[in-house]
């Protein structure tokens, strides 16, 4: 059994060993295998990522050279549009340059025009001014743009356009230009080419005087003062007239100041020419005669006429200079004092030369001339060709004060204002500045002006310092439209005239309003309507008025007799008269005050105030004499037949009924018989 069982156990092992051995071939086979399907793995893998690689790498290659060739693409394209670029920016460029050439062009010819126009003394000349305006306005100049809207509007040398102004003017207020923006509001004011419009006037006016227009601030400063379609106040309208007078008072102490001529075309309607603040060419032609004969006098007037530009005449240094040289070979004080201030100040003719200055003004002094005397003080005040002296200056100063020089009563006003060499004192200051504003000192007028507003040395009054301020301002360059107008008025130009008075009126000046009421209610303007004209001109009667016109006091008194304008208003009429009689002592406002009392229009009747008031009317103006005269007889005539022939109260009713029966101008009637029959008596009388 032992065999037996020792052979299955030799089977067993030989059959684990076999296993085993096969086994670990197996194991080998399957190692070697898993070895082989490794390195072949790892070599798909190497291929695999190498394939991927290489895809990828071609990817980047695709994607660099997509990329290059947007680049190329984008640089071509940037180049495309740096050229576009560069073209625009040199179109562009050359552009503005051509619009700089012809800016610089404009200007030129702008420049051009206003040099001729202050040079040149003929009609002729200044048209051509306006030609070279209209080329440097066609080629943007602002300024020659305003220039000629203004032509248009005003009428300059016959151009007037009031349409075509308007369209410039409302183009260029879109610019930003004031003076255009005061302009539109003068027309809408008066509804002349534009819709009356007093709210939008204002309002043109508010952005015109804060744009710098000067003139804007005056007439803002004027409708504050007066209530114009503004709520009335002082304190604003001060502020606005300070502003202008500051402007004004610059101007007139470096002698830049103008003179103004105000005719009142009611004075001399019939015959202009014989206007005093104007100098007939006849007259004139008269003057130089009388000159060159000799007149001493007459030469220094003439020259002093020359020398700022007086009575209508141009401003002519060397004309003056020669009437000056003239008269002060033959001893003339005042001609050697004005040659000495035309030195002083220097101009064309007489360069500024301080020791030329010194030796006519020293020439004068020692005649005892005032104006000299004062030449003198104002060489030593700033020191010109000679040091500085206060005390020098003073000595001179009241010298030629005490002759009642207003000039050097102004200076030595101002050494006490300013404490100039002496100790401040306002009261002397204030007693030299009054006593030279009453002879119309400019500076003078200002300081008043300037102490009243602060209450420096006076109690303080705005109304005071307004009225005064209102006095300077208009001393402004504008003031020479008065001289425009009138000659424009003279010539037939009545539009032309009209429009030009009327933008002064409408900065508060009295004169042009009374001028501007005469002939809008003359009817002769084409540039408004007629039913227009009368109530327009009973305003600017009214603001006459306002201003102490007593002629405009009357007018409107008539106005609201006859209902020119406004319903007929006998009360109000009588009231406006009574204000004439009582507080100007017109005549005229008396005579028709008693022809009101006579018949008992707006007013109680009353005979014995009439013949009181017609009596007034004829002892106050001569003129007055016939018409009081026939009207005195009329009055007793029928007060006569009144108290003889009809006694009773069914007479006197009826006589009462006249006006009813006869007609309202039944007294006119009589007085037409009663002058008949004096006629015939007289007549039969030298027969």
């Amino acid at each position: 059994m032992k065999p037996l069982i020792l052979l299955i156990e030799i089977l067993i092992i030989l059959g684990v060993t076999i296993k085993n051995t096969e086994a670990g071939k197996h194991h080998k086979r399957q190692k070697e295998t898993n070895v082989t399907t490794q390195v072949s793995v790892n070599k798909v893998k190497q291929l695999l990522s190498h394939i991927s690689g290489g895809r990828k790498s071609s990817k980047l290659i695709n994607k660099r050279e997509y990329i290059l060739g947007k680049r190329k693409q984008r640089k071509l394209k940037m180049k495309e549009i740096q050229n576009k670029d560069f073209l625009k920016r040199n179109k562009n460029h050359l552009k503005q340059q051509a619009k700089k050439n012809s800016t610089d062009e404009g200007d030129e010819l702008f420049n051009m025009g206003i040099k001729i126009i202050q040079e040149s003394k003929s009609q002729k000349q200044k048209a051509e001014a306006y030609i070279l305006f209209a080329k440097a306005a066609d080629m943007g100049n602002l300024k020659a743009m305003e220039k000629m809207a203004d032509a248009l509007l005003f009428g300059n040398f016959g151009m007037q356009n009031i349409t075509a102004a308007i369209q410039l003017y409302e183009s260029l207020a879109k610019e930003g230009s004031y003076k255009a923006q005061n302009a539109l509001g003068f027309l809408s004011s008066y509804g002349i080419g534009m819709e009356y419009d007093q709210a939008k006037a204002l309002i043109y006016y508010t952005f015109g005087s804060a744009g710098g227009s000067m003139m804007s601030q005056m007439i803002l400063g004027y409708r504050y003062l007066s209530g114009i379609n503004v709520l009335q106040n002082c304190e604003i309208a001060l502020n606005h007239y300070k502003k202008v007078a500051d402007y004004i008072a610059d101007k007139l102490e470096k002698n830049e100041g103008i003179p103004v001529e105000k005719v009142r075309l009611t004075e001399r309607p019939e015959n202009l020419s014989s206007n005093s603040e104007i100098l007939d060419w006849d007259i004139y032609q008269y003057y130089k005669f009388l000159a060159e004969r000799g007149d001493v006098q007459i030469q220094v007037s003439l020259g002093q006429l020359h020398l700022i530009g007086r009575k209508g005449l141009d401003q002519d240094y060397y004309k003056a200079l020669y009437y000056f040289l003239k008269a002060a070979k033959s001893g003339s004080a005042n001609a050697m004092a004005f040659i000495g201030k035309m030195y002083l100040e220097g101009n064309a003719a007489a360069p500024q030369n301080n020791a030329t200055a010194f030796k006519y003004f020293s020439m004068a002094a020692n005649k005892g001339n005032a104006i000299g005397l004062h030449g003198l003080g104002l060489l030593y005040f700033y020191g010109k060709g000679v040091p500085v002296n206060y005390a020098e200056a003073l000595k001179y100063f009241q010298k030629a004060a005490e002759k009642g020089w207003p000039n050097a009563q102004f200076h030595l006003g101002f050494m006490y204002y300013s404490g100039s060499g002496v100790w401040k004192d306002y009261k002397l200051a204030f007693k030299y500045f009054y006593l030279a504003s009453q002879s119309g000192q400019p500076l003078a007028i200002y300081y008043l002006a300037e102490m009243y507003a602060t209450g420096t040395g006076v109690i303080r009054s705005c109304r005071t310092a307004v009225e005064l301020y209102k006095g300077v301002c208009e001393l402004g360059h504008w003031a020479e439209k008065f001289l425009t107008a009138y000659f424009a008025y003279k010539d037939g130009d009545i539009d032309s005239s009209l429009v030009q008075y009327a933008l002064l009126a409408e900065m508060g000046y009295e004169v042009a309003q009374s001028n501007s009421a005469f002939i809008l209610e003359s009817k002769k303007a084409k540039i408004l309507e007629k039913e227009k004209m009368y109530p327009m001109a009973l305003l600017l009667w009214n603001r006459a008025a306002i201003q102490g016109n007593s002629f405009a006091r009357v007018k409107i008194g008539d106005y609201h007799y006859y209902g020119h304008g406004t319903k007929k208003d006998y009360e109000t009429a009588v009231t406006h008269y009574s204000i004439a009689v009582d507080k100007y002592q017109s005549a005229q406002a008396m005579f028709n005050l008693a022809y009101m009392y006579e018949h008992g229009l707006g007013i109680a009747k009353d005979i014995h105030l009439a013949r009181r008031l017609y009596d007034m009317a004829a002892q106050t103006s001569p003129d007055a004499h016939i018409p009081v005269f026939f009207a005195l007889m009329k009055l007793e005539t029928m007060h006569l037949i009144r108290d003889i022939l009809f006694l009773n109260f069914t007479m006197r009713w009826k006589w009462m009924k006249l006006d009813s029966t006869l007609g309202p101008y039944w007294d006119l009637f009589v007085i037409g018989l009663i002058v008949a029959m004096l006629i015939f008596l007289i007549r039969n009388r030298h027969r």
